[in-house]
């Protein structure tokens, strides 16, 4: 008999939580790919099962009548409907993916920690947030029975901060599409429709929050990658340092802003290099996909960053006269940096997101 297995994904917004909502859409689907014990229900918001078809074909969605963009609702909806729910599916295991968990619900429950930058970081958020999060997040790790982290550098920080068994947190890596990038826009029609040029084209796909550090890219192409033909390609949804990037993006530095996956893709496979001058971050997607469509990747040696990269590309500190000859080492190591991107890419499949996730569902139950 299969063990009924509730996943909270009712923070879930699709568009709006970033890597976090691919990482459980991985997930899932990894989990329809390995033989085992359990029976997952997703919870959801509307609009999650018309993002994610893929999803939706394999699981029974339940889905709430909520307007998963607020907070306040999500919060009474978990120790509400969300209870009623897990009572009448009769789930003997909680799986709450925000890295909160209501007071209300099954137990035992396992909690999913994406990473803690507001104690790194506390000014990137509104006050109202940093708040919620600083009130809700510890107490939720406590009282979990086993923590799901996407990194040891995510592991090492919760096991700091909140003090918990190191034992109870297990590392759940990110999983990818194997498809990803088979639809990408070619690059003449990317050249022509974004005003490229003909030259070398660097890309940095991130939304502008202020962590994300586009500011240090853009001093790169500014004081030191002066080659008149380079451009800089900035793609991603707006954030707090959008006003600063949006005045600064003139010339070789090109702010796309959100474009159609097909033509993220193509840009990313076009692209010379991935830079990813990050401060923090909890896993760092954009590095893996970069490497499985074979561009080579500069990236700062901040938080997880390293651990993803894994030696794969050029991990370099944040500091300008690290970064000046950056590109002519790709130049030099094009070849082996492709080739070792690639091989480290494939390590990160969604059947192994899912094995690692179904042990954390054992432990919590044992």
């Amino acid at each position: 008999m299969s063990i009924n297995v509730g996943m909270n994904l009712l923070w879930c917004v699709p568009g709006h939580v970033g890597g976090s909502e691919e990482y459980f859409v991985r997930q899932l689907i990894g989990l329809t790919e390995v033989d085992h014990e359990f029976c997952v229900t997703p919870y959801v918001v509307e609009g999650f099962a018309a993002a994610h078809p893929e999803v939706a074909k394999r699981f029974d969605l339940d889905v709430a009548r909520i307007d998963g963009r607020s907070r306040p609702r999500r919060v009474v909806a978990e120790s509400t409907w969300l209870a009623r729910r897990q009572q009448l599916r009769h789930d003997r295991l909680a799986h709450h993916g925000g890295g909160t968990m209501p007071r209300r619900g099954v137990r035992p429950a396992v909690v999913t920690v994406h990473d803690l930058q507001y104690l790194t970081f506390p000014q990137y958020f509104s006050p109202v947030k940093r708040a919620y999060l600083t009130r809700r997040m510890p107490t939720a790790v406590r009282r979990a029975d086993v923590v799901t982290v996407p990194t040891e550098y995510v592991k090492s920080s919760v096991v700091y901060h909140f003090d918990v068994d190191p034992d109870q947190v297990v590392v759940v890596p990110n999983g990818t599409d194997p498809m990803f990038g088979s639809a990408a826009t070619p690059e003449t029609e990317l050249r022509k429709r974004y005003g490229l040029g003909d030259g070398p084209v660097i890309m940095f796909p991130a939304a502008t929050f202020p962590h994300k550090r586009h500011d240090f890219v853009i001093d790169m192409m500014e004081r030191h990658w002066r080659d008149p033909d380079l451009r800089l390609v900035l793609t991603g949804g707006e954030g707090l340092a959008e006003p600063e990037v949006a005045a600064r993006s003139t010339g070789r530095v090109i702010r796309v802003g959100r474009v159609p996956s097909a033509d993220r893709d193509g840009l990313l496979a076009m692209a010379f290099a991935m830079v990813f001058p990050s401060e923090y971050e909890g896993f760092g997607v954009p590095v893996i996909e970069a490497m499985m469509l074979g561009t080579p990747v500069i990236a700062s040696d901040r938080t997880a960053v390293p651990e993803v990269l894994g030696g794969a590309g050029l991990c370099l500190p944040l500091q300008h006269e690290a970064w000046t000859d950056a590109l002519d080492q790709v130049a030099r190591r094009r070849s082996e940096l492709v080739a070792n991107g690639r091989v480290r890419a494939s390590e990160f499949t969604s059947r192994r997101s899912a094995e690692a996730l179904l042990s954390a569902y054992r432990l919590a139950l044992a």
